[in-house]
């Protein structure tokens, strides 16, 4: 594959900084993710990572019908692109809860559920549903060793999945559960603990069927162990980082095979000194919340950032005499989720050349509900 696949014809068509999306790529990335499974029913990919409504019904055209997301916004986004199954994970609490139920009351052929972790929450969200007329599944979110969300493995966790079983207005959905601290870069040593933490789960699992609960589903992992999920258990797979790729998770796990499938464009608007060039690309235009770097700059694998802040980012690379304001340079982001969610809109990039341009939809807070 040519290493230049990323080069725009006529990058003066595009502003900078922009947000480039490759089509043909995203394509590709899903062919694999469905090909990691065997069948695109069992995948129930996130959308945090796009939260674009054509990237949604490229999926769908594929057979995927299954989507999870993190906001309101992106459940909306969803309903409005086609998805016949949402779940949000995210336990709603406040006025969520009411726009949940909107949204569910709505777009009557889709089937909504959410995430609980809380007995306050699961009593609010049954009354919410009760009076609004609908029966909401509810998925029991376990703590598999994160210590972000969810319930410990226990009896605690059991009387719960009982409480969402018992209550008028919610029914239980199966277990969700989140293993983003299992990021060994070593496969080997991360399935050893992806082991370790799923028979936990399992005899969890067959406690709450020797009791007579019902488990219709386990909806589990991210990207990192999207393939033991995908290989070793029958669960629904939610990762979304695959889409898009990024170097973070390039450079961390060689064992993942996915095509970068987004780029940032940007241009040299200054030269500060002579092994110094300014881009513009700061904090409002790449994800900044890790070290850098934050962004790896196409063509100048020396380059030393120098100063990051709001609309500048200066390197220090050797190549600075080769370059000249107004240059066009490509990047990779380290982290590509937040970094999509800085930009309105994603220049869609065929061939080289620009095709059109698909709205960053779900980065706004609120759409209707």
């Amino acid at each position: 594959m040519a290493d230049d696949w990323h080069t725009l014809a006529s990058p003066d068509e595009i502003p900078s900084p922009a947000l480039l999306v490759y089509p043909d790529r995203v394509a590709e990335n899903i062919r694999r993710m469905i090909a990691a499974l065997g069948q695109a029913e069992r995948l129930r990919p996130h959308v945090k990572t796009h939260k674009m409504a054509e990237i949604v019904q490229m999926q769908i055209k594929a057979g995927i019908g299954k989507f999870k997301c993190a906001t309101i916004a992106e459940a909306e986004m969803l309903g409005q692109a086609g998805a016949r199954d949402v779940l949000l994970a995210n336990q709603p609490v406040g006025p969520n809860v009411d726009r949940l139920l909107g949204l569910a009351g709505w777009f009557r052929d889709v089937r909504f559920s959410t995430i609980a972790d809380d007995a306050g929450a699961v009593g609010a969200l049954a009354e919410a549903a009760q009076a609004a007329g609908i029966t909401l599944p509810v998925w029991l979110d376990l703590d598999p060793g994160m210590g972000r969300t969810g319930i410990a493995l226990g009896q605690a966790a059991v009387t719960l999945y009982k409480l969402i079983d018992q209550l008028p207005g919610v029914e239980p959905a199966g277990l969700h559960l989140y293993d983003g601290h299992l990021h060994d870069n070593d496969p080997t040593q991360r399935l050893a603990k992806w082991q370790a933490m799923m028979d936990a789960v399992r005899a969890f699992r067959a406690e709450l069927e020797a009791a007579g609960l019902q488990v219709p589903s386990v909806v589990a992992g991210g990207t990192p162990t999207f393939p033991f999920h995908a290989q070793h258990t029958d669960h629904e797979c939610s990762p979304g980082t695959t889409l898009l790729w990024d170097f973070g998770y390039r450079d961390k796990f060689p064992d993942l095979d996915y095509q970068q499938a987004a780029m940032l464009l940007a241009r040299v608007i200054s030269k500060p000194g002579g092994d110094s060039i300014t881009l513009d690309l700061g904090h409002k235009s790449v994800a900044a919340e890790n070290p850098h770097p934050r962004v790896q700059v196409i063509g100048l694998d020396d380059a030393e950032p120098v100063v990051h802040s709001e609309e500048h980012l200066t390197l220090r690379t050797a190549r600075a005499a080769e370059l000249k304001v107004g240059d066009c340079l490509y990047g990779i982001p380290r982290h590509i989720c937040p970094t999509v969610a800085l930009y309105d809109r994603a220049h869609v990039i065929r061939g080289g050349k620009l095709a059109g341009q698909w709205p960053i939809t779900a980065r706004a807070r609120k759409l209707t509900y």
